[in-house]
């Protein structure tokens, strides 16, 4: 949602002018490197000092290998911008110089003199310049702190706080994970990282639009707060303003009287469709568009969509504890979700194509939401947008992560400005449904020792319980608020209770196994995830070490979580067994990870609506890194996305222990009942069929029924070599009573049939035999190849078809090469 100029015959409307263009940036203070030292560069603006010196030839890609650790000298130093603009009175009283992102401590000077300083990546900034401008050519110089220096200065001066990187992250107003994290890079950069522009306006401008769209039945209503600033000397009684404001077809006047600040515009449609999440419904938009007028004309003008739907969270106890449960349009939806983190560690290069790509892999995924994770930052209006139309769900944590955080000045400050600022940005928006006060703070405060640590100081508890409800209340009172996930709604349950609200399951990667998530009965998992590495071919763009092993230096520069490596092996060991080769090794836990993240969802949905949704760590990467993501830093889809897409499925069979039995739960997200005879076969590995049963089900619009699959189902003569396939329709589900390892897979015997497509290759794959997993790795033969589907078991005889994406002329054969045609077979027989 943004503010624009609308064409106007008003001469008092706002011009808003860009300046982007004429900037140079040179290093000013700080162990400035050989070489860069004296030397100014070109700067792009929105931009950083990091890919400035990238695109200037003087730093190597920081992705690349080790060079995280040359050039990391940049965030200990100070960066000074300047450029020069023309400028020329144009009549209006007021011009002012906006910036929508400064990254982060800034010191602002206009021909020389001082405009003003910031400390907040996370805020907009607006200054009254017009006494600083002069007729022609303007110099505006801009100098950025060390942040890394700041920062420790910071934690200091309010004291020490507990935190989880080796920089004090929290003591700065600044995307936590540019330090660094157990899966990211550490840049910690500046720069005039989002637009800047100049605004000359006379009369009023409007300072903030917050439309809030409600529905009851078809009958829509918007109400517009919008707040007024006036122009020094346009106080004047007889001076005539109005909003006028349109919603689709509807149309509301309202005059100004003298002296207003704040007011409120109400509009009303009879008839409007409502905005559903993707797999519920439609996603109409609708226009708003609101106008102030003057004497003569516009003056000023904004512009966005609403939705109407609406949204609630259910946390009302019940006999099991407290649910969490999204209510969209009175419908409890099943959250099928993933974290989101910046998509890029520099993220003024993510830009609207950029975030439709990503969101795209979620919808392939079958995500309905997206939650935007605390240590990030508040994405640009492109992402939500995006989400909007495509009916994806976002979930928005304000901006505090695993550490705890000054509650006084000017700390706290910072945090109402930059809350309000994002608050009225976001708040148009549908798909945003829920606000969440921070990531693992209150849990942390409990579980990590803070408490004897802090020494009685503050630790951002009031911003999370008083604080940020307050300005949700005050500026979008119609979206839920949750204090911080995990959240317990009552206190006094512990924060991460698995009966209560929402829970981040981390043990499992940490310390136990990814099978033990069906010791678990949550009523709704924020987060949970398991590791695995880049796709190869990001992996090999990256990383140059000769040889390439897991543990060579390049692999663990790349390898960011504390004991990752070990953690990695701890959990595949027993399941598949250790590769020696670097292509095994990278396909074993490329496979692992996608296997792990698959049993958690289909646990957590075979036992719903007792647990009401699941949101993976997590879907992208902003860099090439061995890491939780589906999709690895360069973009490229990792098995997991497609084991996400099975988990996902609207429809899903999945079998379960349970009690020392087995269980076939059946699981409808779809608006129509599920009913038929399900086919339920005990088969040998040769397709042999042992034992069959027939059962009768009717599964109920959005609902789930579990089913006992006991005596000669549930026992299998020979664990090694029988599997379990339950089958309704088109949807099947398989249950292996044996660990891969210890199974009689035998080697892979696949044949293939390759055929160029328009945009590529079917790529048709029969099983002479039981093979698990079978996968196209077609970046291994094109870097910008894409497959629709990975991970498909194929019963003796049944093929499957591949749907590859690829300009390259790729013989017929190369499909069918060991590396590239994979599956667990290979692991367990060899090829």
């Amino acid at each position: 949602m943004t503010s624009t100029t609308t064409a106007a015959t008003s001469t008092r409307a706002i011009t808003r002018t860009p300046l982007h263009d004429g900037w140079q940036a040179i290093g000013v203070g700080g162990p400035i490197a050989d070489g860069v030292a004296g030397r100014s560069v070109a700067a792009t603006v929105p931009g950083s000092i990091h890919t400035d010196l990238l695109a200037a030839g003087l730093i190597p890609d920081p992705y690349l290998d080790d060079n995280e650790r040359l050039v990391a000298w940049i965030g200990a130093c100070d960066w000074r911008y300047s450029t020069t603009f023309s400028w020329a009175a144009d009549g209006k009283d007021r011009t002012d110089l906006v910036f929508d992102g400064l990254d982060t401590v800034a010191r602002i000077e206009l021909n020389g003199r001082l405009v003003g300083e910031t400390r907040n990546m996370h805020r907009g900034y607006r200054f009254d310049v017009r006494e600083l401008l002069v007729e022609g050519d303007n110099e505006l110089v801009i100098t950025f702190a060390s942040p890394i220096r700041y920062a420790d200065a910071a934690s200091l001066e309010q004291g020490y706080r507990p935190h989880v990187n080796h920089h004090p992250y929290n003591s700065i107003r600044k995307m936590a994970c540019s330090f660094g994290w157990d899966w990211g890079i550490d840049t910690a950069t500046v720069g005039i990282w989002r637009p800047v522009r100049l605004e000359s306006w006379s009369t009023a401008r409007l300072a903030a639009v917050r439309p809030t769209a409600t529905v009851d039945g078809s009958r829509g209503s918007v109400s517009i707060e919008v707040e007024i600033e006036a122009a020094p000397g346009d106080e004047a009684p007889d001076r005539a303003l109005r909003i006028v404001t349109t919603v689709g077809d509807a149309e509301a006047r309202l005059d100004i009287s003298p002296g207003e600040t704040l007011v409120r515009v109400e509009v009303t449609l009879d008839d409007v469709e409502r905005w559903w999440p993707r797999g519920h419904g439609e996603q109409p938009l609708y226009d708003v568009d609101v106008t102030l007028e003057g004497d003569d004309g516009s003056v000023d003008s904004w512009s966005g969509r609403v939705g109407f739907r609406t949204v609630r969270l259910d946390t009302v106890p019940d006999a099991s504890g407290t649910p969490m449960t999204f209510i969209v349009n009175d419908r409890p939806v099943f959250i099928k979700g993933a974290n989101w983190i910046p998509d890029d560690a520099f993220p003024h290069r993510v830009d609207r194509a950029r975030y439709a790509a990503r969101i795209a892999q979620a919808e392939q995924a079958n995500i309905n939401l997206l939650r935007v994770w605390g240590g990030g930052i508040y994405e640009s209006d492109d992402f939500y947008a995006e989400c909007d139309e495509r009916g994806v769900l976002t979930w928005q944590d304000f901006l505090f992560a695993c550490a705890a955080y000054d509650e006084g000045e000017p700390m706290r400050s910072e945090v109402e400005a930059e809350a309000r600022d994002n608050i009225t940005r976001l708040m148009p928006h549908p798909s945003l449904a829920l606000w969440n006060g921070n990531n693992e703070n209150i849990w942390g405060f409990q579980e990590w020792g803070w408490e004897k640590r802090l020494r009685g100081l503050d630790w951002g508890l009031g911003y999370y319980l008083e604080l940020l409800p307050a300005l949700i209340g005050e500026l979008d009172p119609t979206r839920p608020y949750t204090p911080g996930s995990p959240f317990s709604p009552d206190a006094q349950y512990y924060p991460n209770d698995e009966e209560h609200g929402s829970v981040h399951l981390w043990e499992q990667w940490n310390r136990q196994d990814y099978p033990t998530y069906r010791n678990y009965s949550p009523r709704f998992v924020s987060e949970f995830g398991w590791q695995g590495p880049p796709t190869f071919s990001t992996l090999r763009r990256s990383i140059s070490d000769a040889p390439l092993t897991p543990e060579s230096p390049g692999m663990l520069v790349h390898q960011k979580a504390q004991d990752g490596n070990v953690k990695l092996i701890d959990g595949l060991v027993d399941h598949l067994p250790l590769p020696d080769d670097l292509d095994d090794w990278h396909w074993a836990m490329s496979l692992n990870q996608a296997v792990a993240v698959q049993v958690g969802i289909e646990h957590f949905r075979s036992i719903s609506p007792h647990c009401m949704g699941s949101i993976v760590w997590q879907l992208n990467d902003c860099w090439p890194v061995t890491s939780w993501a589906a999709v690895d830093g360069d973009g490229r889809a990792k098995p997991l996305l497609f084991s996400l897409a099975h988990a996902y499925a609207d429809r899903l069979i999945t079998v379960q222990p349970r009690d020392g039995d087995l269980m076939a739960a059946f699981v409808n997200d779809t608006d129509d009942t599920w009913a038929g005879d399900a086919l339920v076969r005990r088969l040998s590995f040769s397709g042999e069929e042992l034992a069959v049963e027939s059962l009768s089900v009717s599964i109920a619009a959005r609902g789930t029924e579990v089913v006992s699959l006991a005596g000669a189902m549930a026992t299998a003569g020979d664990v090694a070599s029988e599997v379990l396939v339950v089958e309704l329709g088109s949807t099947r589900a398989l249950w292996f009573f044996a660990e891969y390892r210890e199974s009689a897979l035998r080697p892979a015997d696949l044949s293939t049939d390759v055929a160029r497509t328009a945009d590529g290759y079917a790529v048709k794959v029969t099983a002479g035999q039981l093979v698990r997993d079978v996968a196209l790795l077609v970046d291994k033969l094109d870097a910008a190849a894409s497959v629709d589907d990975q991970l498909v078991t194929l019963l003796p005889g049944e093929s499957v078809t591949f749907a590859v994406t690829s300009s390259l002329d790729i013989p017929a054969d190369a499909f069918a090469r060991a590396e590239v045609l994979r599956c667990a077979n290979q692991l367990v027989a060899g090829s």
